[in-house]
């Protein structure tokens, strides 16, 4: 298609320039030039011709002549694009004194000069010279203002200092000036520094803004309503927080594990299991399963009903399985909470299930099992390795392998288990 194109537009200009010669050739036109008894006549085709000529000529003459002294701006321009590119490979390779060396010489060319010193900036901070950071941010401050504060809250918050990354960004979010980059930094460290009303402030127009994902923005989200749930003074406070949240907040599993948990501290046991149980027939949630066990209340025969039922659906989930576990120590069913405590620790092992399977031991008055389980608790939650419980006197072993179950989608097709 494209030579067709190209056919064509030659077609047009040969006959653009048959017509135009023989428009010039019926009169060609008459220049004359007269200087100082100096006289010059041709064609207007012919003038046309010599002033493109010497127009190329001079032309010509001036690079030469510029050459010579364009070539050490040109060899300034290729050096200071190698330090940028070596600066920043540098920084992604963790070697940060290279970095900003590098980035330093780089930024002594004008198109580079910001860049290159709000990098040389996150390199020092990397490296623990907040004042070296500093004084690079003040210099990219002239060109980049808005980076340039946004950099400087977040070496501010690393620095412990969130209270006054908070003041540095609080104008800007105060007149909705703030980049998506400076609404993330003020919402953490509003949340580091205790103020979680001004965190969640920031994440409305960090949502519309779509810059960080749907994944990023609902972890900060989670972190922030978490947080300023857990941060109620009083049962009053947490209600009317709660009551103030969007419909889609209240959804989110980490805000309602925190509403509940807060909640049943203040004993309002009932509300909270309310929005734990409804979000659970909204959406599957291992962490609202292990919430709904540790909440207390007088009514465990019920929630373990509850809880059992749940178990043909969902028979590997290793929340479930703790939570059901642990609802049984409570009731003193030491050889039920053993076998789903097993069956929990089996199919992903933590330190919870280790430390209630050490309470059923100890309910038992086995004290060696169960300080064997308490320290394979601690070393879980250090990251060592855990010592597995002895199988003597044990009729038969445990199954813990997982059992198959056939899922379907909303529309009722089969599909693979996640």
């Amino acid at each position: 298609m494209k030579l067709w194109r190209w056919i064509l537009l030659l077609v047009i200009l040969a006959a653009l320039a048959a017509f135009g010669w023989h428009w010039v050739a019926a009169d060609p036109g008459y220049v004359m030039v007269q200087l100082r008894g100096w006289q010059a006549e041709t064609t207007v085709v012919a003038a046309v011709i010599l002033l493109l000529v010497a127009w190329g000529l001079l032309s010509a003459l001036w690079f030469l002549l510029r050459w010579p002294f364009g070539a050490f701006s040109r060899r300034h321009r290729r050096i200071s694009r190698q330090r940028m590119r070596e600066g920043l490979i540098a920084l992604m390779e963790g070697r940060h004194g290279d970095a900003e060396r590098d980035l330093h010489r780089a930024s002594r060319l004008g198109s580079l000069r910001a860049p290159a010193l709000l990098a040389a900036a996150e390199a020092a901070s990397r490296r623990g010279e907040n004042g070296r950071a500093f004084a690079a941010l003040d210099e990219a401050g002239q060109d980049a203002p808005r980076a340039a504060r946004v950099l400087r809250a977040r070496v501010l918050r690393r620095d412990g200092k969130a209270a006054e990354a908070v003041n540095l960004l609080a104008p800007e979010a105060d007149s909705n000036l703030l980049t998506p980059g400076g609404w993330r930094e003020l919402a953490l460290a509003s949340l580091a520094s205790g103020d979680t009303r001004r965190a969640r402030q920031a994440l409305e127009p960090l949502q519309k803004s779509g810059a960080f994902g749907i994944r990023g923005f609902a972890a900060l989200e989670a972190q922030v309503l978490a947080a300023a749930l857990r941060a109620a003074p009083d049962a009053a406070s947490l209600n009317t927080l709660w009551s103030q949240l969007p419909k889609a907040q209240r959804r989110v599993p980490a805000a309602i594990d925190a509403y509940a948990r807060r909640a049943a501290a203040f004993g309002m046991v009932l509300p909270a299991m309310d929005e734990v149980e409804s979000a659970l027939r909204r959406e599957w949630s291992p962490l609202l399963i292990e919430t709904y066990g540790a909440l207390g209340g007088g009514d465990l025969e019920a929630r373990l009903r509850r809880a059992e039922s749940w178990l043909d659906a969902h028979p590997n989930d290793a929340a479930l399985l703790l939570t059901l576990g642990r609802m049984c120590a409570r009731m003193k069913l030491w050889g039920k909470a053993s076998k789903f405590l097993e069956r929990s620790l089996a199919l992903s092992p933590t330190s919870a299930a280790w430390e209630v399977l050490g309470d059923v031991h100890a309910g038992q008055n086995d004290a060696a099992l169960a300080q064997r389980c308490y320290r394979n608790a601690l070393a879980l939650a250090r990251g060592e390795s855990v010592e597995p419980l002895p199988q003597d006197g044990r009729s038969t072993k445990l199954d813990t392998r997982p059992i198959a179950v056939e899922e379907r989608s909303e529309h009722g097709v089969p599909r693979l288990p996640e």
